[in-house]
């Protein structure tokens, strides 16, 4: 739940999907040089452009009817909704053929929501961690630590009594 909005996600996720989704994203905003773990000294434009890749990457992850709802962008004048889209340009353009009228998500959420789900979704499909790579490019097993000892194991040691 999100406030009243109830968010849908896939039960299940296959691993190189998510992963292939979650590298198009960094790659996306490395492209535009982008931090997403610093977000306070972007321009207010790629600010808007990276929130927005965020949630189409969640939406990804998302069951359809959520995704759509979670998409949603109205283009408001007035207080009035004019229309609504899923796609940041077609709305913007739409925007712009009517002075005055502003962008809102049907959803809206502060960026630090936004970013709590995104943390929600990697733990839940990726394992725990961000995925940094290809699931192929895993790292090799680790040795086992130490050396076999020479010695007798607990369970063949006596405890001898004689002489008491």
């Amino acid at each position: 739940m999100v406030g009243p909005h109830e968010l849908e996600f896939e039960p299940e996720v296959f691993g190189d999907e998510f992963v292939n989704a979650y590298v198009e994203l960094n790659e996306a905003h490395q492209a535009k040089g982008v931090d997403l773990e610093n977000l306070s000294d972007t321009d207010p434009t790629l600010l808007r452009q990276t929130l927005r890749s965020l949630r189409v990457f969640l939406a990804r992850q998302m069951m359809p009817e959520s995704a759509e709802e979670f998409l949603k962008l109205n283009v408001v004048k007035d207080g009035e909704v004019l229309q609504s889209f899923t796609d940041l340009d077609q709305a913007q353009a739409f925007a712009d053929e009517h002075p005055g009228a502003k962008l809102r998500d049907e959803i809206r959420l502060p960026t630090r929501a936004i970013a709590e789900i995104l943390e929600m979704t990697v733990e839940l499909y990726g394992g725990g961690s961000r995925p940094t790579s290809s699931s192929s490019g895993s790292a090799p097993r680790s040795r086992p630590r130490g050396t076999p000892g020479t010695g007798p194991s607990p369970s063949k040691a006596s405890t001898r009594t004689r002489g008491r």
